[in-house]
C-alpha cells in the first residue's frame, strides 16, 4: 500500500511513479476517494466546504485517472481499466448535499469523456454509483438521516463486499467488454422515489 493525497499532485505523480517502478504497469484503477461537507442548508455552506469536497471528489478523481491513463496508454500491451465511483448522488441528491451531489454529477460526466477519449488506447473507463455501503462513511444512517420530506429516517446498508464483487465484475472483463454504468444499493433503502 502507498498513502497518498489525491489533492495533491506531487503526491499522486509519487503514487504511480512508485506503481510503475515496483509493477510496470497499470491494469485497473478503482477511483474510490470520496468526502462530504456538513449538511447544512445551501445558504450556509462556506466556499471552503465546496471546495474541500470538489478538491477530494472530483479533482483528485481526474489526477488519478489522468495518471493512469498515461500509463495505461504507454505501456505494452497497451490499455487498462478505470472504475470511477459515482455514487447514487450521481443520479439523485439528498437534503443539504449540494457540493457531493455536484460532484458525483461531474464524474458521470467525466467517465463518459474518458471512456470516449480512452477507446484509442484500449482504456475502459466505467462508473459504480454505490448506495448504502455499510462503511464508516455511512454510519449515520444506523441513527437515522434527513429524507427528503423532512424525517430522519435510520437507512438500511449493505455488506461492502458485495460492492466489492461488483467492481471485481467490473474490473475482471475482457477490455472489448465494458460497464459504462452500474447502480448497486441496499434492496430496501429510500432511493427509488427519492428526491
Amino acid at each position: 500500500m502507498v498513502p497518498a493525497d489525491v489533492t495533491d499532485a506531487a503526491s499522486v505523480r509519487e503514487l504511480f511513479g512508485t506503481v510503475k517502478g515496483e509493477f510496470g504497469r497499470v491494469d485497473v484503477l478503482f477511483n474510490n476517494a470520496g468526502t462530504f461537507a456538513p449538511p447544512v442548508p445551501f445558504e450556509d455552506l462556506t466556499l471552503a466546504q465546496w471546495e474541500g469536497v470538489v478538491a477530494v471528489n472530483l479533482t483528485g478523481l481526474f489526477a488519478c485517472a489522468q495518471a493512469a491513463f498515461r500509463l495505461m496508454k504507454d505501456q505494452s500491451p497497451r490499455g487498462g481499466r478505470i472504475i470511477n465511483n459515482g455514487s447514487i448522488s450521481a443520479q439523485v441528491p439528498r437534503p443539504n448535499s449540494a457540493p457531493y451531489t455536484a460532484t458525483k454529477h461531474a464524474v458521470t460526466g467525466l467517465t463518459k469523456s474518458i471512456a470516449l477519449d480512452g477507446r484509442k488506447y484500449d482504456i475502459a473507463c466505467g462508473q459504480i454509483d454505490i448506495g448504502n455501503a455499510a462503511t464508516a462513511m455511512t454510519a449515520a444512517m444506523t441513527a437515522g438521516v434527513p429524507q427528503a420530506d423532512g424525517r430522519i429516517a435510520i437507512e438500511p446498508t449493505m455488506d461492502v463486499d458485495d460492492v466489492a464483487r461488483a467492481v471485481v465484475f467490473m474490473a475482471t472483463l475482457p477490455l472489448a467488454a465494458n460497464v459504462q454504468s452500474m447502480t448497486i444499493l441496499a434492496t430496501n433503502m429510500p432511493y427509488v422515489g427519492r428526491g
